[in-house]
């Protein structure tokens, strides 16, 4: 087989893994359609990952969040670029070493991905610890003002408009201060939980993207056909899109909804893994 130029000719190209991912997500993504409209049962929450220190997370959704995607789109394109770049490795890996790099690759990539979130959320959460050990109604009174509210959260928004006039505006007007305090503390602690809560992760980008760049270093002279039409070897199309990746990143480009680091993440696991393969095998990748 060559590898000079690499472009897809059908989807009956279907090696058994790639073969039943392709299945599993499509499955995932109906039943989690169903289970919305017909019980109101959120998949996406259960199944997706949440940041590791909050109370919603689970070990199982490490794994369970690599099947889950947001959208049909969303699944849509990770299961093309799975099936047109995938199929190729699992008959050069075979089965079992193919596997093993898509889910180390995805766990990578979420790993990588929380590693930023915690970074831009340690500043908030320091806040709220120090609050907690030293409340203070003048400063919660300011945290609580749309003009000077330094985070933002619907859940939270939507207990302190349940919460405030009932209580503290109670305990304020009637010069309880003890007690003002004491439901300020506990608003903080709803809060954090529900900062902590907040982001989930979806989707099959992270091994996706580690697929991508195993491709790109294992045949690094293949054309891909861009659009169908521009040829470009797979070496410049990985460094290009890892590039890409990298600057909406770091430009914080938070509007887009998606986990640019994850995505970054699965390459670079992606690349330390095939690098121990070829370090502790005979074959020549």
């Amino acid at each position: 087989m060559s590898y000079q130029q690499f472009r897809p000719n059908s989807f009956n190209i279907l090696p058994l893994v790639v073969k039943n991912l392709l299945i599993i997500n499509g499955l995932l993504f109906l039943s989690t359609l169903a289970m919305e409209t017909q019980f109101g049962i959120d998949l996406g929450n259960i199944l997706g990952l949440h940041f590791p220190l909050s109370s919603d997370f689970r070990p199982y959704q490490l794994i369970t969040y690599m099947f889950m995607h947001g959208s049909f789109m969303h699944l849509f394109f990770n299961m093309f670029a799975l099936w047109m770049f995938g199929n190729t490795l699992e008959n050069y890996w075979g089965p079992k070493r193919f596997l093993t790099y898509y889910l180390i690759t995805g766990i990578g990539a979420a790993f990588c991905h929380y590693a930023i979130v915690y970074i831009e959320m340690k500043p908030a959460l320091d806040y709220i610890e120090n609050y907690i050990a030293n409340p203070s109604l003048q400063e919660f009174q300011n945290f609580i003002d749309p003009a000077q509210l330094k985070m933002n959260s619907q859940e939270a928004v939507n207990h302190y408009n349940d919460l405030i006039p009932r209580a503290f505006s109670q305990a304020i007007a009637s010069n309880n201060l003890k007690e003002a305090l004491l439901i300020s503390v506990d608003y903080m602690q709803i809060y954090k939980a529900d900062l902590l809560n907040a982001p989930v992760v979806l989707g099959a980008s992270g091994s996706v993207f580690g697929i991508l760049l195993a491709f790109g270093m294992l045949f690094p002279n293949t054309l891909l056909y861009i659009y169908f039409a521009i040829p470009i070897k797979a070496k410049w199309f990985v460094i290009l899109y890892g590039a890409a990746e990298l600057y909406s990143g770091l430009a914080n480009n938070s509007g887009d909804n998606v986990a640019h680091f994850a995505h970054l993440g699965g390459m670079l696991f992606g690349f330390f893994l095939i690098k121990y393969w070829q370090k502790n095998s005979n074959k020549i990748y």
